[in-house]
């Protein structure tokens, strides 16, 4: 039976989600940039008309905007879309020039746009470690207890018993290890590494792609092959560890999303399992459903995923901004304000047409039309 979740916790579930995100990664920007002697002139949550705000003592106005899909920094003397001095910068006094965000070092306004994602990562690596420090590290032999008859790997001659030292070539360590091997690359050939009473084997086949859905009816395709293990146990572990695991599976979870956008770009999955805002409100709304231990590592999820994106090198994402820089650094000169501004406009344009179709296949995923 279908679980439902009320239309209010869609709604809660995405602000309480996306606000302390937004806010996280636009204190990144800020801090760092308050480090280096920069003057902010807004920190907004949001876009658009502001709702409520107030001005500190050091001229920043905080503000809280009507599109809440965001937020930004607007740091002294940054007037135009590639952040290069105009005419208004020029006309400042010495002493407020060395306070706006183009007067710093090149390395300083790197810093300071990479502050942002790196933020995100920060506050994953943190929830995912507590966790960790918390409940302890699964200890799970990688030995094949459980074997489905006329599974993929029951049909290649794995035999329950079997010890998975390798997959695809990479060392196996514990059953923990193969889900991201395995889950997101249905359809695709794999090579299984055992050890079956001191002698060494080889199997390959092909992950057969299975659909699944879970209590909410949320569908999707993932690669099974037929094995379980058995009871596992959780280790303590201690905090510097727990910080060690924490980086980890954060970067394999960076690793998942390279993957899956690159299967995207491949025809390998379908350009419907992208999603927008309102697939993220479903989901927060579903997560918070299940208890704030899910929601919080929810969040940590999301969190991955904006730090990730904004550091792709797309124009008016930071990750485009960071290009530039690495351009300037090798030619020694930034590229003209001409081109930089005509970049980051189409890199705008190619934002707001993404979000439009994700948004698209959102409400085409709804059940009122079907979906």
């Amino acid at each position: 039976m279908l679980e439902s979740v009320p239309w209010w916790m869609f709604v809660f579930g995405f602000v309480l989600m996306l606000g302390p995100l937004v806010t996280v990664h636009e204190l990144g920007h800020y801090l760092v940039g308050r480090w280096f002697g920069v003057k902010a002139d807004v920190f907004s949550v949001g876009f658009g008309h502001e709702i409520a705000g107030f001005t500190d003592r050091r001229g920043t106005r905080w503000k809280l905007s009507a599109l809440p899909l965001g937020g930004y920094v607007q740091f002294a003397g940054d007037m135009n879309p590639a952040s290069q001095p105009s005419d208004e910068w020029l006309a400042l006094p010495e002493e407020e020039r060395q306070k706006t965000f183009q007067a710093k070092a090149l390395w300083q306004r790197a810093l300071i746009v990479a502050a942002g994602p790196l933020t995100n990562f920060a506050l994953a690596i943190a929830i995912l470690s507590a966790f960790i420090f918390a409940y302890g590290k699964p200890d799970i032999p990688p030995v094949v207890q459980v074997l489905v008859e006329n599974g993929a790997a029951a049909k290649a001659g794995i035999e329950a018993g079997d010890r998975i030292v390798a997959v695809n070539g990479d060392p196996v360590d514990s059953f923990d290890d193969l889900g991201g091997k395995i889950a997101p690359f249905p359809g695709e050939r794999l090579t299984l590494d055992v050890e079956r009473k001191g002698e060494r084997l080889k199997y390959a086949f092909t992950i057969p792609s299975v659909t699944e859905s879970d209590r909410f009816g949320n569908t999707y395709k993932v690669g099974q092959i037929g094995i379980g293990s058995g009871n596992g146990r959780l280790v303590p572990v201690g905090p510097v560890e727990a910080v060690v695991l924490g980086v980890r599976e954060t970067g394999q979870i960076v690793d998942l999303m390279v993957t899956g956008i690159w299967q995207i770009i491949t025809g390998r999955r379908s350009v419907q399992e992208l999603g927008g805002p309102i697939k993220m409100a479903k989901f927060s709304g579903e997560q918070l459903s299940l208890g704030w231990m899910q929601f919080i590592h929810f969040v940590a999820m999301v969190s991955i995923n904006l730090g990730f994106i904004n550091l792709l090198p797309i124009p008016a994402l930071d990750g485009g901004h960071l290009a530039f820089y690495a351009a300037e650094a090798v030619r020694r000169k930034p590229a003209g304000p001409r081109s930089q501004e005509w970049a980051f406009r189409t890199g705008l344009a190619f934002v707001l047409a993404l979000m439009l179709f994700v948004t698209i296949n959102d409400v085409a995923s709804l059940s009122l039309f079907g979906g």
